[in-house]
């Protein structure tokens, strides 16, 4: 019985690392080429720390820390580092996750990669002319869509109508 008990632990320990081990052998992800491309010193004169943090190096704003949250105006949500409209207001929604919520981007406006930096698997929206981070969609928004694109307010600016 111990036996078969140290085989069940030993095969457990064993496929938990698996995934891991896999991904470390795998060959890096070619980067997307992007219209808008600036090198990190550009991008670090052109942006706030806090936008460089998000856009650039794909950090995360506190919940409730951003104006735009609560933006309630008619206008264009753009992209705070190339100024490409990223969301109508009239898309807005309030999730009650503190960050600015979205049921549809702008057509051509953003792109999405895999995203495992919280080991499950989550979609990254990306701002389809630079590059930038701006947050992840998930699947449980109101409809007509079903998605919730759940940004970052440092990654975008907000012109009214």
């Amino acid at each position: 019985m111990i036996a078969s008990r140290r085989s069940l632990l030993a095969f457990l320990s064993t496929a938990s690392v698996l995934p891991f081990a896999s991904a470390c052998n795998a060959a890096p992800a070619k980067a997307k080429a992007f219209p808008i491309v600036k090198s990190d010193a550009e991008w670090k004169r052109l942006l706030t720390p806090s936008q460089y943090a998000v856009l650039r190096k794909h950090a995360t704003e506190r919940p409730g820390s951003s104006p735009l949250d609560k933006e309630k105006r008619k206008g264009t949500f753009v992209c705070a580092a190339d100024r490409n409209p990223l969301f109508s207001s009239a898309t807005k929604f309030d999730s009650g996750t503190g960050w600015p919520s979205f049921w549809k981007p702008l057509p051509g406006a953003i792109g999405t990669a895999t995203d495992y930096k919280l080991i499950y698997p989550r979609t990254e929206v990306h701002c389809a002319e630079c590059g930038g981070h701006l947050g992840h969609v998930f699947k449980d928004g109101p409809k007509p869509t079903g998605l919730r694109y759940c940004m970052n307010g440092d990654a975008m600016l907000f012109v009214p109508a």
